[in-house]
């Protein structure tokens, strides 16, 4: 039997997962990823204790098999943007500057003033955030000048494992588009964004498609890790489009709809659509892990909207006794005691400003047509309809803006546990919703990149068939699916009429 091992470099945990070429779980080993913060406004993460503790959960992986060698093949995914310096000598230069810090807004506001949000997305698919490597690396030109000039190479979180996998500095297309600095069109760096950024493309490591092969591992790197001489090592890609392989979300038309304290929509196309009115949206196109695919993505915060409700609104209902608020069986016994349309009540969603397909950062929440007859039911009911309304309107502006049909939903995150929630999904795209069966999809999608680049699967839809277990589906109700049309409409000139008035409230 011959294995495959997934890294996956989160920001919470890093995994080694060892997966037969079934997607059968076979050994596994965990560590803590530790922020650190050196002042009260930095958060990064050391390298030294990315990579160790990498190793470690290598090793504990890999203790746990009979006959290492089986291992043909690794690959390594995960969390974008972070990226260090490295000199010639292969020595870090400065810790990994993590998501979480926003010490950038300086360079974020040089970007936006001098090279601008259409030019940018123009080429590379990207709005402009305040976390994209580019402005990483103008901070580090502009506050750490000798360490710039020190810098030989530039690598992302995963690159800097490849490198100390295998010696090479190598990214590919899914994590160099989360630069800011890559061409969606020739799928390389863009001598323009270099240009006008004033960032040296020299120190942007040689960019491949995933599952190439990089090489065996170095003789170090195997006594550190445990992995056998020898080992191939292939080339992985950001996580939440490495998850989309074992789950089927890499057909064109495809939606991955992955809804938990966020709720995200990513939608598959075959042509890299650099429309800068995406941008504004707040819509992001990245290259996809599978080779000649794009995936646009956008999302809101979601799971925090129940909680809030459950927490502060809901607390006339008996109590779970160890959170003093409603459970969530409570809370959904309510929803579906309200009809659809929950009773004429409507929610906006934007309790923490709006993310996508509108961005407004003066945003702000409001049920709207309440009345004597409005029962808690309704409120619940209003709360799921208004989440799911807003990722109706993220997947309805990706299609018009590209003049792409979504033809198949898939579904993934911890709310797919509520039933009611994804009927009520269903009901409003009018297509079958189906939620694959899938344990750990982000390393179980690194796993099957090793295999595709060893050769033990064809391509993609080969992997993806040896590992579909089942999915679950759940058909819509057509009737719902008109009346949430004629819904859906109100929902999108509710938001248009109230945020002036949201506007006046925002301000100080």
């Amino acid at each position: 039997m011959n294995y495959f091992l997934g890294i996956d470099l989160g920001s919470t945990s890093l995994k080694a997962i060892v997966y037969d070429t079934d997607g059968n779980l076979v050994a596994r080993g965990d560590r803590p990823t530790l922020k650190f913060h050196p002042t009260p406004n930095a958060t990064i993460w050391d390298p030294d204790q990315i990579w160790n503790d990498t190793a470690a959960a290598c090793q504990d992986a890999v203790a746990q098999l009979p006959n290492p060698s089986a291992i043909k093949g690794v690959a390594v995914t995960g969390m974008g943007m972070d990226g260090v310096p490295i000199d010639e000598h292969g020595n870090c230069l400065y810790p990994f500057i993590s998501w979480h810090d926003t010490r950038t807004q300086p360079q974020y506001d040089w970007w936006i003033n001098s090279i601008g949000v259409d030019k940018t997305f123009s080429i590379g698919g990207n709005p402009v955030w305040i976390i994209n490597s580019a402005l990483r690396m103008l901070w580090m030109r502009e506050n750490e000048p000798e360490i710039f000039k020190k810098t030989h190479k530039w690598l992302l979180i995963e690159d800097f494992l490849n490198f100390k996998l295998t010696g090479r500095h190598v990214s590919d297309y899914s994590m160099a588009s989360c630069t800011m600095l890559f061409d969606q069109r020739t799928r390389n760096w863009s001598d323009e964004l270099c240009s006008l950024s004033g960032i040296p493309n020299h120190i942007l490591p040689e960019v491949l498609p995933s599952s190439t092969y990089l090489g065996e591992i170095t003789s170090t790197a195997a006594e550190q890790t445990g992995l056998p001489s020898g080992t191939p090592i292939y080339l992985g890609g950001h996580d939440h489009l490495v998850s989309a392989l074992p789950s089927g979300a890499f057909r064109a038309g495809a939606v991955m709809n992955i809804t938990g304290t966020w709720d995200s929509v990513m939608f598959i196309t075959s042509e890299p659509t650099t429309n800068p009115a995406l941008g504004h949206a707040g819509i992001t196109l990245q290259a996809h892990a599978v080779k000649d695919k794009y995936a646009l993505w956008g999302g809101n915060p979601a799971g925090s909207a129940l909680d809030w409700f459950r927490r502060e609104v809901a607390s006339a209902v008996q109590a779970d006794a160890r959170t003093e608020s409603p459970s969530w069986e409570i809370l959904v016994d309510l929803a579906r005691s309200s009809e659809p349309g929950a009773g004429r009540v409507m929610f906006l969603p934007h309790l923490t400003a709006a993310s996508c397909p509108v961005v407004d950062p003066k945003a702000l929440g409001a049920f709207v047509g309440l009345s004597g007859l409005t029962k808690q039911g309704d409120l619940v009911r209003a709360v799921i309809e208004g989440l799911n309304y807003q990722s109706l309107d993220t997947v309805r502006t990706m299609e018009e803006l590209t003049g792409s049909q979504a033809v198949e939903f898939l579904g993934a995150g911890g709310a797919i546990r509520n039933t009611f929630w994804m009927q009520n999904k269903a009901d409003m795209v009018g297509r079958p919703y189906c939620i694959p069966e899938v344990e750990e999809a982000t390393v179980l999608g690194a796993a099957l990149l090793a295999g595709i680049g060893a050769g033990a699967y064809q391509d993609e839809e080969e992997a993806f068939n040896r590992v579909c277990r089942s999915q679950t589906v759940y058909e819509p109700d057509l009737k719902l699916t008109a009346f949430y049309a004629e819904r859906f409409e109100i929902y999108r000139e509710l938001f248009r009429a109230v945020s002036p008035i949201h506007h006046r409230l925002a301000e100080p």
